[in-house]
């Protein structure tokens, strides 16, 4: 340990330095959404890990405006592909089209070349279309044609799905949904907050447009910082603890979970939980990770990495409830 103190010192004050980025964009995009910290912070966490987000909510929660103003903030390109049942794969990642003139065809890229993608209501598009998004996600190139393209750098796909319980929708796919990194859900907000939207929008001039704060340049760096905060053994066992607890919840006294859980979380779990971990320590201006950062993430990581059972379904019992209680069995270092 006596070793590394001096690194962690030298870390810290680099971290304190660089992620005073993330003071900016919050207090940039601050002037435009009122509440929704929670929701900002989870998108910065997902920026600075090069995870994807998807946010479940109802509509007119302000997820496209948090996603146009972080866009805004960063001067990077913005799109929205609106997903609807007659979606083709084409018009989300492009096509070739037939120059006579020239007598060849031409690429035109579709609308997922930019930094910042939302793909508004992601479970109302066929199955082809949802994979066609997802590999670009995880592969993080397109092919058109013979050509294969690398997508920008930053590169984040924020998806917005309506709960499941609405007509017309598709569900996704669990191998699909195991590519985000986090899974947030929106709640409304507070009377308090619902007034001052209120007179935000009413007032003379509209709402505040956000200015460009940051260079995309800032993010690629802070990322790599990132990638180095420290992280101690204890704490990455914890995460194992944790992951390993939605696999065999009987070995840590959970027997009773054993039939509500049919598939537990995947090693993508782990690498996720330790990387949006290591973000949320940045955030807080530390080059250490606690398992504190790793309970904040916790609940975003794991509720969509876990499968229930038709029995779990039939008692009314969600993901995040097996995720609470397991965070609550599990021994904190």
């Amino acid at each position: 340990m006596t070793e590394t103190a001096p690194d962690i010192q030298l870390l810290n004050e680099q971290v304190e330095q660089a992620s005073r980025i993330t003071d900016l964009i919050r207090a940039e995009i601050g002037k435009t959404i009122i509440g929704q910290g929670s929701m900002i912070d989870k998108l910065l966490i997902g920026l600075l890990a090069n995870g994807h987000v998807l946010l479940e909510g109802v509509p007119g929660l302000a997820k496209t405006l948090v996603i146009n103003s972080l866009s805004k903030t960063i001067k990077a390109d913005f799109s929205r592909i609106q997903f609807t049942p007659d979606l083709l794969p084409a018009d989300v990642v492009g096509t070739l089209i037939y120059n006579p003139k020239e007598e060849s065809f031409k690429v035109k890229k579709g609308p997922i070349f930019a930094n910042f993608v939302l793909a508004d209501e992601i479970n109302r598009a066929p199955a082809k279309v949802q994979s066609a998004l997802l590999e670009a996600m995880q592969e993080r190139q397109v092919t058109i044609g013979n050509d294969t393209f690398n997508m920008p750098n930053p590169f984040l796909v924020l998806a917005t799905q309506n709960p499941i319980e609405q007509e017309g929708t598709y569900p996704l796919p669990e191998a699909q949904v195991d590519r985000f990194l986090l899974k947030v859900v929106i709640g409304y907000p507070t009377k308090e907050e619902e007034q001052a939207i209120l007179k935000a929008n009413l007032q003379v001039g509209g709402l505040h447009e956000p200015k460009s704060v940051v260079s995309k340049k800032d993010i690629l760096a802070a990322r790599e910082l990132v990638r180095g905060i420290y992280m101690d053994d204890k704490v990455e066992k914890y995460i194992v603890d944790l992951v390993f607890a939605t696999r065999s919840p009987e070995n840590i006294g959970l027997g009773h979970l054993t039939e509500l859980i049919g598939f537990g979380a995947s090693p993508r779990a782990s690498i996720g939980l330790g990387i949006a971990a290591k973000a949320h320590a940045f955030l807080n201006h530390r080059g250490y990770v606690v398992p504190e950062d790793v309970r904040a993430v916790a609940m975003d990581v794991l509720r969509h990495r876990i499968g229930l059972t038709f029995e779990a379904e039939a008692e009314n019992i969600t993901q995040e409830q097996i995720v609470t209680e397991i965070m609550d069995m599990v021994v904190v270092p």
